[in-house]
């Protein structure tokens, strides 16, 4: 990479000039909406018991749906971006809302299709898989036709697309709007200044204790003079949800995760056992930093602490290149699309007021590029962070050239390709530590990676579904579900801390989201199965890449467990796989252990 500095800020006027008042976008989103409108002509007409209706005129209809799909996702992306890098742009706000309804509208003609599929007889369905123009969207033609069958009329549906703009994507929305106007006062060397809700967050890893405590005490301040709105829209969402869930005869509250990530219970349940027979491992953890940060016992906010008083930071071009450095190691094609992404500005990462909290990637299918939001402050985190989200977008990077209906791969195999990136760059950290304090610090935020997936993650899981259960007999009340956080996260760290986030369901944004439902487990799920991944490619070496890839392009066409069976030979309903990747997590505990005991 050239040595001179990168810009942090993204380029987003080379997709659409103008931001919230492109003239160019608003056309390209009339375009959109005339798109959907032709697709869904086509679906109207389309007979599935005319003898006409052969596999050519489906796969016309799929093509059609590829090209409509592509162009709303585009556009549905340049609005997230929008949305995240001025959360007070106003304007904006009036694109999200029509951004809601244009998904509803494609949801509509999907539902329509889909439901379609159902009234083909299994012989015929199966002959007209077996036609050259369908083969290859066997498995997601498949998965619409049974996923139809287990949905209400076509009328129901459609009509619940179109409440969801209002009566559910709307309280999404109130959310954001909330924390787009919250402020953060804390104090510093004598004066007190004003945060958005992300540069706070991003104190909570100050090497400096008492910052740490004040940011998390102002911060659960807000939280909490915010609780009822929030109060009101986690229990609307999850209303909505299980209304839905109800008509359609689901008695399940996992179904619908399950569904979205293409995994069995039996690969949940695996997961959750091998981690839970192995958490003494890192209880221990717990309990060596709380001794070397001086404390009896660890606070929430202490977790993601430094150990290391003196927090190297990096600038921002500093990080890029030992991000690409170390990719090349593994993968010069990965290196090379990191390299891209950083000198042609896809990267959205100065520290500045008024940005949306947390770090995303967002795909651009027509255009063909990503574009990836974070706060980079100078940290091994925010290194990382990075890191992560490139891995998500060399995952869309290598699957442009694939039909547009199989490129829709679910989150949790989305976050394997992220972790691995995330994994490339903490791995490579800690070997080329010079010193044994410099290896303790950069091992200790390895691990702490491991916590969060096992130990955060694992409390998400139990709140969400022990909420879902009390939201199933009405409205639960702010204080039932501060207490429900409490023992989530009590549970899940082992009763190993001295004060908990009771409020942390209020500024998790993934609770609040209506995309996806138990917005969690898939991120542990990605973890562990790059875990195998990174193993796989340090046993098998240079021949890794190609392979890594031909595992990306199949994500959106098969289930993890035949993803897992096809390109690493292992069983994701046992244990075992679970628990040798774990393995990896405890060498490093041990290694942290032995070089901190005197």
């Amino acid at each position: 990479m050239r040595e001179t500095m990168l810009n942090p800020k993204w380029d987003l006027d080379s997709i659409f000039p103008g931001g919230s008042t492109s003239e160019t976008f608003h056309t390209y989103l009339e375009n959109v909406q005339e798109n959907i409108q032709n697709v869904g002509s086509e679906v109207d007409q389309f007979n599935p018991n005319d003898e006409d209706a052969d596999a050519g005129v489906l796969a016309n209809i799929a093509t059609c749906l590829e090209d409509a799909q592509n162009k709303m996702k585009e556009a549905f992306a340049f609005i997230s971006c929008l949305n995240a890098e001025d959360m007070n742009d106003k304007k904006t706000d009036i694109l999200v809302a029509r951004r809601n309804e244009l998904r509803a509208e494609m949801g509509a003609v999907r539902t329509k299709l889909n439901q379609k599929l159902t009234e083909i007889n299994d012989i015929a369905w199966n002959e007209l898989l077996d036609k050259p123009e369908l083969k290859q969207l066997r498995f997601v033609l498949n998965e619409k036709r049974k996923k139809a069958k287990e949905l209400l009329s076509p009328e129901q549906e459609v009509l619940i697309n179109d409440l969801e703009v209002d009566g559910y994507d709307a309280w999404n929305q109130m959310y954001n709007t909330i924390i787009g106007n919250m402020r953060v006062e804390v104090e510093e060397d004598g004066e007190v200044n004003s945060y958005s809700v992300g540069q706070a967050s991003n104190k909570l890893t100050s090497p400096d204790r008492s910052i740490r405590k004040q940011v998390f005490k102002q911060l659960n301040k807000e939280w909490t003079r915010n609780s009822d709105f929030f109060g009101q829209t986690l229990n609307h969402l999850a209303g909505f949800r299980l209304q839905k869930y109800k008509h359609r005869n689901w008695h399940h509250v996992l179904k619908e995760p399950l569904a979205i990530n293409r995994m069995k219970q039996e690969t949940l349940d695996a997961m959750w056992t091998a981690i839970n027979r192995n958490k003494q491992h890192f209880v221990a953890f717990l309990q060596k930093k709380a001794d070397l940060l001086g404390q009896e016992k660890l606070s929430i906010y202490d977790v993601n602490a430094p150990i290391s008083k003196s927090v190297k930071t990096s600038t921002y071009t500093e990080g890029a290149h030992f991000i690409v450095e170390n990719f090349r190691q593994f993968s010069p094609k990965m290196a090379n699309f990191a390299q891209m992404a950083f000198e042609n500005r896809w990267i959205e990462a100065e520290d500045r007021p008024g940005k949306r909290p947390g770090g995303f990637c967002t795909s651009f299918p027509d255009s063909k590029q990503t574009r990836i939001f974070m706060t980079y402050s100078g940290t091994s985190a925010n290194i990382a962070t990075l890191a992560h989200e490139l891995g998500h977008a060399y995952h869309q990077h290598v699957m442009n050239d694939i039909h547009g209906l199989n490129q829709g791969y679910a989150m949790n195999v989305a976050e394997t390709a992220s972790t691995f990136a995330e994994m490339i760059v903490a791995d490579a950290s800690v070997k080329r530590a010079q010193t044994s304090e410099e290896k303790v610090a950069l091992l200790e935020d390895k691990i702490k990676r491991s916590i969060a997936f096992f130990m955060n993650i694992h409390a998400r899981f139990l709140f969400e579904r022990r909420f879902y259960e009390e939201r199933q007999q009405g409205m639960v009340s702010v204080e039932r579900l501060n207490e429900l956080m409490i023992d989530a996260q009590k549970e899940a760290y082992c009763e190993m801390l001295d004060e908990y986030d009771p409020n942390f369901w209020a500024s998790k944004l993934h609770f609040h989201i209506t995309g996806v439902p138990f917005y969690n487990f898939p991120y542990t799920f990605g973890y562990l199965f790059s875990l195998g991944i990174y193993k796989y490619a340090q046993e098998i070496g240079s021949d890794f890449e190609d392979d890594y890839i031909a595992l990306l392009r199949d994500t959106g066409r098969m289930t993890v467990e035949e993803l897992a069976e096809k390109h690493l030979n292992v069983d994701l309903t046992k244990p075992d796989f679970w628990e040798n990747a774990i393995k990896l997590c405890v060498e490093d505990v041990e290694t942290f252990l032995s070089l901190t005991t005197a």
